[in-house]
């Protein structure tokens, strides 16, 4: 019995520690070596990672211990301070990793690419001191910065990432990654997190995209093939197929618009086949509006050869469409009731398609019968119209 009691006691400890260890805030931190203290810090919201600094604004130094628990040996850190923007890239980054000595290696680097490398080299402001240290899988860079007169709020950046070879490797494009970066008051210790508008701007384009493209247009071929069998319908199914498909394509091309600015604001980040498929559904699209324009009437002697590129092209931007729908879908990565719901809507077009295809082979079947019973052999001279207008000629 008492060995039990022990045992039970000994794994509530274990669990109390798991909790302080996952409650852990920068305040409460004192394992820092050399009995190292700073005057401020900050629990950064993501990437499990914490800021201690200390202004001292009569030399304009700042000194810093940027800290991430539970880094791994093969995985970078870095903190980084952008002077014009709030975003990894133009950042001036000091970065920390353990090298193959299983020693943590500090230095810094200039993010100048849209796609960094973090290769080591000067970076525009002086960092007389700078070290790492990595005590259970905990890295931590020290440095000592020199700031600029008055610069008392900066943008910070911070990220995580892999080793390959040794060094660090491009990290994960998660929205943790994106959204480590806020703007830091050093005095007051306040930190505002940057506005997502770029996660907006995504949501909007994808909005704009799915209900244009991946949703009107289906519905304006179904207006086209499907309405025009009805003799009651003729005119009206073609202005609702154009009127359709002219909104669909003025909403796509806003939300191609959309894309387009993402991808300037978003530099290093590229999804070339959801691009490439935007462009070339914007090139079709662009393409049956000037067919719309150019098309002959309908005993033209070339309007069979429009009909084939009209229909080729317009088949080919619906299944380009509902592809990047999808491929948008897997970039957005949202809940999974959006990807349903979309799904959802394609099924349930689809089944208007099936049963209006059923109705229109039963209205075309019984009009080849009226006419058959009508003109029973429609041969030229012999029981066939020509025949019968000969006889009425005879009798008259």
């Amino acid at each position: 019995m008492e060995i039990k009691l022990q045992s039970f006691f000994s794994v509530l400890i274990l669990f109390s520690l798991c909790l302080s260890a996952s409650a852990q805030t920068c305040r409460s931190y004192n394992g820092f070596t050399n009995n190292e203290v700073f005057a401020a810090c900050v629990d950064h919201p993501v990437l499990n990672s914490f800021l201690h600094w200390t202004l001292i604004q009569s030399n304009n130094t700042l000194r810093i211990a940027f800290r991430r628990p539970n880094t791994g040996p093969n995985q970078w850190i870095a903190w980084a301070i952008n002077r014009q923007r709030l975003n990894m890239f133009g950042s001036q980054a000091l970065v920390a990793y353990r090298n193959s000595s299983g020693i943590a290696h500090a230095y810094t680097s200039d993010v100048n690419s849209p796609t960094p490398t973090l290769q080591e080299s000067s970076i525009s402001f002086q960092v007389p001191q700078l070290r790492a240290t990595y005590v259970n899988q905990e890295m931590t860079i020290f440095a000592t910065i020199i700031l600029g007169d008055n610069e008392t709020t900066i943008n910070q950046v911070w990220q995580e990432g892999p080793l390959a070879g040794g060094s660090p490797a491009s990290h994960a494009i998660t929205d943790a990654n994106r959204a480590s970066r806020t703007t830091l008051d050093l005095l007051t210790g306040s930190s505002t997190a940057a506005a997502d508008d770029v996660l907006k701007k995504r949501n909007t384009h994808g909005v704009l995209n799915a209900v244009s493209w991946g949703t009107m247009m289906p519905m304006g071929a179904i207006f086209a093939r499907y309405l025009k069998v009805f003799k009651g319908a003729d005119p009206a199914w073609f202005y609702l197929h154009v009127g359709c498909q002219a909104s669909a394509y003025a909403v796509g091309v806003a939300g191609w618009a959309t894309g387009i600015k993402l991808g300037s604001d978003s530099l290093g980040i590229e999804y070339n086949t959801h691009r490439n498929i935007g462009i070339t559904l914007f090139v079709f699209g662009t393409l049956q509006v000037f067919a719309l324009l150019l098309r002959p009437n309908k005993d033209h002697k070339y309007r069979i050869y429009w009909n084939i590129y009209h229909h080729s092209i317009g088949y080919s931007v619906i299944v380009l469409s509902i592809i990047n729908v999808f491929k948008g879908l897997d970039i957005l990565n949202p809940d999974g009731k959006w990807k349903r719901a979309y799904t959802g809507i394609l099924i349930f077009l689809g089944a208007v398609a099936v049963v209006l295809e059923v109705i229109t082979w039963i209205i075309c079947i019984k009009r080849k019968r009226s006419n058959s019973d009508k003109f029973p052999h429609n041969v030229n001279g012999v029981n066939g119209i020509n025949g019968n207008a000969t006889r009425e000629e005879n009798r008259v």
